[in-house]
C-alpha cells in the first residue's frame, strides 16, 4: 500500500509476498511502488505498525510542518514563506538523513550548538514531551488498525 507522498512520487511502500507468489511476481511489485516511490517487502505481522508509521506518518508530518511554520509565523515571518521553508527543512532533513545512512540523533547533534538556538527549542520540544506524543501516536494508530483488521 503507498502513501500520500507516491502522488509526487515520493512514497513509501510495502507488500507481503502471497504464498503463491513467484520472485518474478515480487519484482513486478515492486517495480510497480518503485515507481512511486521506495518498496520494501515485509512480512505480514508488521502491516499495522507500518500502516501507522508510514501511511498515517504524512498527517504527522502535515502538523509538524504546520507547528514549524506557526511558529515563525508568531516571530514575525510571512505565512507562505514559513510554509516553503518548514516544508523544505523536512525534506532536506529527510533526505539527509536517507543519504548519508546517518542515525538521526548524530544529525541532529550536528546542528546542536551548546547554549545555542537550536539546543533551546529541543529542549523545549522535550519538555513538551514531543517524542512521546510522536511515538504515541504511531502506537495509537496501530492499536487502532488492529481493531479494525479484527472487525
Amino acid at each position: 500500500m503507498p502513501n500520500t507522498p507516491a502522488l509526487v512520487r515520493a512514497g513509501a511502500s510495502v507488500y507481503v509476498r502471497g504464498a503463491a507468489a513467484t520472485e518474478d511476481d515480487c519484482k513486478v511489485t515492486q517495480a510497480l511502488f518503485q515507481a512511486v516511490g521506495t518498496c520494501e517487502e515485509v512480512p505480514e505481522a508488521m502491516m499495522d505498525p507500518i500502516t501507522a508509521l508510514s501511511g498515517s506518518g504524512p498527517a504527522y508530518v502535515f502538523v509538524m510542518i504546520e507547528a514549524l511554520a506557526d511558529g515563525a509565523v508568531r516571530m514575525g515571518l510571512p505565512r507562505d514563506l514559513a510554509y516553503r521553508l518548514a516544508s523544505q527543512t523536512v525534506l532536506g532533513s529527510g533526505k539527509l538523513v536517507r543519504e548519508t545512512g546517518r542515525h538521526p540523533g548524530q544529525l541532529k547533534d550536528d546542528v546542536t550548538s551548546p547554549a545555542g538556538s537550536t539546543a533551546a527549542g529541543l529542549s523545549h520540544l522535550e519538555q513538551c514531551a514531543f517524542r512521546h506524543a510522536v511515538s504515541g501516536a504511531v502506537e495509537s494508530a496501530t492499536v487502532r488498525c488492529r481493531q479494525i483488521s479484527s472487525q
